[in-house]
Order: structure tokens, then C-alpha cells, then sequence
């Protein structure tokens, strides 16, 4: 049997998302103006003897059962997979060199356990009414419900009107390349925008694992507004960048949000061209909507060069790659053509 995958600061905080029993716990003992130390076991929690005092309970997990017990003082220890309660009213002991920058007592505890026996630890406290959950060196305070929701909407929010904006330059630049009109400055807008949508969806992920199943019909619309975006972004590099697009994507993903607003670093960095220059795309984005396959587009656009040139061929040009289809093609084309100059977006 394989073994079991170690499971990452994302995979326990799923456990404590609204709904599930041990966020039931939480808020119990929250609401009941309590404190609370739950730690998950560990090979080094065992073998280092953190755990002093206390009763072994090894009975199945129940979330009244683990809210009784954290009615005492001591911590109690949850089995790795949740199935059980090992022990209650334990005091820890973990190694007081270890640096905290926690000052109360049982968030000391609970910072020096988690980094030294690599461990999940739920701290609650009974006088700020926090709770702060820690993974080996990592720390995260717990959002309330509400506090989710709020934080995701205006997320949302900001989303939304980045993906309108993208949109718009994306269909700004289709008109373009079919005039003939295009700048590394065009492109670049679409480049950046696309990489901002990116970025300020990767922020607001660890709110909708937080916020597990009540999260569900905001979720949706999350991924109807990610939807096309990363394909419309990679469809342009692939059409305008000299570089393979996985180092683009890579270069452009090590940007900060400042990084992004200078377009002239992102043609330097993917174009080495000045924003204002005049650059024509290959016309993978444009094939790819008539009814040609991966190969006949590569061949397309290797045997002509850009798109620019791709507009003006005539069906007898097309007949060595398209043998009896190449009228219907430029048809195609030319109808495609109207549709964009027509203002129809294509995404």
C-alpha cells in the first residue's frame, strides 16, 4: 500500500472550515468564552516526549466528546487522521529555546509543539476570542464566517471588473491585428491584465478552502470569471512572444503587482522591443477558430509567417497544406475577418 500523502497547512485548514466537526468545536467553546489547546499527533510528538501529565483516553472522536474534554485546562491530543481523542489535560512540554514570538502561555505552547514535533495546532483563545491555527513554522489566524464572505465578495468584486477590462482589451486587439495596427504597448495591456486577474485569484484562494462548503455559489461564480483567462493569455504570448511560452508564463508569474503596472518591463522582459514598435502576431489565435487541425495550423503558420500575410493569400496559396478545403477555409477566414472588424468577440 502506498503511503499516505503528508498532508500540507491548506489540507488541515479544510478540517476547520464552517460545517465540519471540529469548527463546530471551536465555535462551542468560542461561545462558551472557554480556551483551548488541540494538538494533532505526530511520530515527534511521541518520540521527543512533548506530552506530560493528563489521562489517555484513545476513544473514537466525537465533536461533544472533544468539547467536554477542552473544558479542562490541559491540551488534548487528536489522532493524525481524526478518527480518535488520544489524550486530555496534557501539559506541553516542548523546548523553550524554540523561537515564539506568541506571548501568552498556551499560544507558546502551541507555536514551540507545532515547529518542533512538525504537527497541527489549534489555539483558542478565551480573552481575545482568537483562534490561531499552526502547521511546523507556519501561523494563520482563523476568519469567522462573515469574515470570509466579506473578504471573498470584494475580492469578487475587484475580479469582475479586471475580467470586463480584459475582455475589452482583447477584443481591442483582434480589431487591431485585422487593420494591421498592432503595438507592443496592445499587447502588453492584454499580457497584464490577464496576469492581474491571476494574481488576485491566487490571493483569495485560501478563503474558499477556508470557507469550505458555505463558500459553494461564490465559488461558482469564481470560476466563471477565471474562465478562458489563462487560455486567452497563453494564445497571446504564443502569437507575439520569441520566447517558449512556459519561461514567459514563468518570467511574468515572478512579478509583483508593481512589476505588472510597468508595461515597459514587460516588453523589455518578453518582447525586448519598446512599447510603442509595431509587432504582427503568427495567427495561432486567429487559425485556431476555422476548422483546421494542430498540424494544419502549424503548417499554415510556418510556411507563411504571421498573420498579416496569412489575410491576404488567396485559396490557391492554401492548396499544397489543404489539398480541396482551401476556397472553404479563405471563407472562413474572410468571414471571421467581418465578425472582428464587426466588433465580435472572440476569447
Amino acid at each position: 500500500m502506498a503511503p499516505e500523502k503528508e498532508k500540507t497547512f491548506i489540507d488541515y485548514i479544510k478540517l476547520v472550515s464552517p460545517g465540519t466537526s471540529l469548527r463546530n468545536v471551536i465555535d462551542d467553546i468560542l461561545r462558551s468564552d472557554l480556551g483551548a489547546l488541540i494538538i494533532f499527533d505526530s511520530p515527534e510528538l511521541q518520540s521527543l516526549n512533548l506530552i506530560e501529565g493528563g489521562f489517555r483516553i484513545n476513544c473514537r472522536f466525537t465533536s461533544q466528546k472533544l468539547f467536554e474534554l477542552c473544558k479542562m485546562d490541559g491540551a488534548v491530543i487528536l489522532s493524525s487522521d481524526l478518527k480518535r481523542i488520544l489524550y486530555a489535560n496534557v501539559t506541553m512540554a516542548p523546548n523553550p529555546g524554540i523561537h515564539s514570538i506568541e506571548t501568552g502561555t498556551r499560544h507558546k505552547a502551541a507555536e514551540r509543539t507545532a515547529k518542533q514535533a512538525h504537527t497541527f495546532v489549534i489555539a483558542v483563545s478565551e480573552r481575545r476570542k482568537k483562534t490561531t491555527l499552526y502547521h511546523s513554522a507556519s501561523r494563520y489566524y482563523l476568519k469567522t464566517t462573515d469574515e470570509l464572505i466579506r473578504n471573498i465578495s470584494s475580492t469578487l468584486q475587484v475580479l469582475e471588473k479586471q475580467k470586463e477590462i480584459l475582455v475589452e482589451q482583447i477584443n481591442n486587439l483582434n480589431i487591431l491585428e485585422m487593420s494591421e495596427m498592432v503595438s507592443v504597448s496592445d499587447v502588453c495591456n492584454v499580457i497584464q491584465r490577464a496576469e492581474m486577474v491571476s494574481k488576485i485569484s491566487e490571493s483569495v484562494k485560501r478563503n474558499f478552502t477556508e470557507l469550505g462548503k458555505e463558500g459553494s455559489v461564490m465559488h461558482m461564480r469564481y470560476r466563471e470569471l477565471l474562465r478562458g483567462v489563462e487560455k486567452s493569455e497563453s494564445e497571446v504570448l504564443r502569437d507575439y512572444a520569441n520566447i517558449p511560452l512556459k519561461r514567459s508564463k514563468t518570467m511574468l508569474s515572478n512579478l509583483t503587482f508593481d512589476g505588472l503596472l510597468d508595461t515597459e518591463s514587460i516588453a523589455r522582459l518578453i518582447f525586448e522591443k519598446p512599447t510603442e514598435e509595431s509587432i504582427i502576431p503568427k495567427g495561432y489565435r486567429f487559425l485556431d477558430h476555422l476548422t483546421l487541425s494542430i498540424k494544419e495550423i502549424s503548417q499554415i503558420v510556418r510556411t507563411f509567417s504571421n498573420l498579416d500575410n496569412i489575410l491576404k493569400l488567396n485559396p490557391q496559396d492554401f492548396e499544397p497544406i489543404l489539398r480541396n478545403r482551401s476556397s472553404l477555409i479563405c471563407e472562413e477566414i474572410r468571414t471571421l475577418r467581418e465578425q472582428v472588424l464587426s466588433g465580435k468577440i472572440i476569447c
